[in-house]
């Protein structure tokens, strides 16, 4: 899976089409990510222990990694991600621009 805990990605279909997020979390064995504020839906909590009150709770439920791409800022365009060897080692790289995403050293 090319995208990554971090990336801006944009929602390319589904309910939330077009919406614009953080991933939250990689769900690498179900092929599933989790994007900030989308697919959002309520879930009934029982008081508990943990959760007192108990009530209506707001979460961002997984969505299939196919149904998202990974968002350059620079040209404000979802774009595909590539692979490349630079200096011996393996990086992310923008299909249409050519730019290393990932270099954080």
């Amino acid at each position: 899976m090319k995208i990554r805990k971090g990336d801006k990605v944009k929602v390319i279909s589904g309910k939330d089409k077009g919406k614009i997020g953080e991933v939250l979390m990689v769900l690498k064995d179900d092929n599933k990510v989790v994007v900030s504020d989308v697919n959002q839906v309520k879930k009934h909590i029982k008081p508990g222990q943990l959760n007192e009150e108990g009530g209506i709770v707001e979460l961002e439920k997984p969505i299939d990694a196919s149904n998202v791409m990974y968002y350059n800022e620079k040209i404000e365009q979802p774009v595909r991600i590539g692979y490349k060897f630079i200096e011996g080692k393996k990086r992310r790289v923008c299909k249409k621009t050519g730019d290393v995403i990932d270099l954080k050293e």
